[in-house]
């Protein structure tokens, strides 16, 4: 009966994490103690890049809009899932679904074109210095954002209609916190789903472009700040790049992990984390370890907290 109800529903049935009331509560009390963090350190570092006359650089510009997408990115699936733990009522409808799958693989996508982007600003600074203000230019740096959200667009729309092209004939319930890709392929009953699997193999295909570009740029920028006489100098190329490369490392192997990953009908407690760390723990730390770790920074913020103006 229960099946029957589920496959013939006009939405979903989002599992979360447990049936036990005291856990959903907690669950819902740490996501938002989690999800306000991540807003304030994005919107920080937003802030601050936009209104401080000394983070106008192309770093900075790029610095702001991946943390416009991390904001974005958390706030697609953490307030739903709030929701539904302290209503103790897992229903998302079709629409809510579509939305958050668009949105989901848009920002996903935009935030990996982002970092892509940070990567070749880093090798542009650190191995053509003489140069850099005019492969950098601003009108560039423009260009390439509408570019980066452009990229991000196209693929939520391919994803979007791919997806919901299909016909869901098995019981609608996903066994996550919010409407995973894997988990809606898998509740099609026909071949309807080898679109979604071809749609997936061409943004696979972008996808280890955008890595093999990102790994080229940090084979340069190493082998440059290496050949660097002094060791401050080389200290100073390090900051500036480990935490770039932290974050690119985490983001794509975590992303990776939770699209080819097999899914299953009773997800472990190791898959859930993995799904926590790429939605909700990466945007948290993006902010923390790329922004608010940057001495110009914190300066930033110092000044913001310490006067009225800032310093023209």
């Amino acid at each position: 009966m229960i099946m029957a109800n589920t496959t013939s529903m006009n939405g979903f049935l989002l599992m979360g994490f447990s049936d036990i009331r005291e856990l959903q509560i907690l669950h819902a009390l740490l996501f938002l103690a989690v999800y306000l963090l991540t807003v304030a350190s994005n919107l920080i570092v937003i802030i601050i890049t936009t209104v401080d006359q000394h983070l106008q650089a192309p770093m900075y510009y790029f610095l702001k809009q991946l943390s416009l997408l991390d904001l974005s990115f958390i706030s697609v699936t953490v307030p739903q899932s709030i929701h539904n733990s302290l209503m103790n009522d897992g229903c998302i409808s079709q629409g809510q679904c579509i939305l958050q799958v668009f949105f989901f693989a848009s920002l996903s996508w935009s935030e990996l074109a982002i970092l892509t982007v940070m990567s070749y600003d880093r090798y542009a600074a650190i191995c053509f210095p003489l140069y850099y203000e005019v492969i950098m230019d601003p009108s560039k740096c423009q260009c390439a954002v509408r570019a980066v959200w452009l990229c991000g667009s196209i693929s939520g729309i391919l994803y979007t209609s791919a997806i919901f092209s299909i016909t869901f004939c098995k019981a609608k319930i996903i066994h996550h916190f919010f409407c995973d890709i894997p988990q809606l392929i898998k509740l099609s009953c026909s071949n309807d789903y080898l679109t979604v699997i071809g749609v997936v193999a061409f943004l696979s295909m972008l996808a280890f472009i955008c890595f093999i570009s990102i790994v080229l740029s940090y084979i340069r920028i190493f082998s440059t700040v290496l050949r660097i006489p002094s060791a401050e100098g080389r200290s100073k190329a390090f900051s500036t790049c480990l935490p770039h490369l932290f974050v690119v490392s985490f983001y794509i192997s975590l992303g990776a992990f939770e699209f080819l990953k097999p899914t299953s009908d009773s997800p472990t407690a190791f898959d859930l984390m993995i799904s926590i760390f790429y939605t909700v723990i990466s945007p948290t730390l993006n902010p923390i370890i790329y922004g608010l770790r940057n001495e110009a920074i914190k300066e930033g913020c110092r000044k913001l907290l310490l006067s009225r103006q800032f310093t023209k």
